[in-house]
């Protein structure tokens, strides 16, 4: 394949990999917007569990010391691409430096993602999921 077929592959795995940590942090915001307008969906039990199942992947990733395999599959497709080496840390750290203009270790990070993970679950009890079978009501 030629260096502009891996360069495109890999702005589409960045694309996912964007889109999983926007699935998660936005989720969240609109879970609790939708406990405030009564929204019936931020009940639902697909949308709540892929929700915190992502979340638990990041923080089972992050304890392990693992990458995350979509920052590993971009990096590899950029090399191929003849682009370098693009992440020498993991895709959070190397975005909120960038973003934020300062280094953020792997291990902030771990917490940050624990401390979130354990909100999420929190949310479970003031926002409970709408299981079948039970009466469909609002939050």
């Amino acid at each position: 394949m030629s260096p502009k077929v891996y360069a495109f592959l890999a702005d589409v795995v960045l694309l996912l990999h964007v889109s999983f940590a926007a699935y998660i942090v936005l989720g969240f915001a609109v879970i609790w917007l939708g406990k405030l307008f009564r929204w019936g969906f931020v009940t639902n039990r697909w949308f709540r569990g892929t929700h915190l199942a992502a979340m638990g992947i990041v923080v089972m990733e992050s304890l392990a010391g693992w990458f995350c395999p979509l920052t590993t599959w971009e990096y590899d497709l950029r090399l191929l691409a003849g682009q370098g080496r693009t992440y020498e840390k993991s895709f959070m750290s190397h975005w909120a430096e960038r973003i934020f203009y300062h280094d953020v270790s792997e291990s902030t990070f771990t917490v940050i993602y624990v401390v979130f993970f354990l909100l999420l679950v929190a949310t479970m009890l003031f926002i409970p999921v709408r299981w079948r079978g039970h009466s469909s009501q609002h939050p």
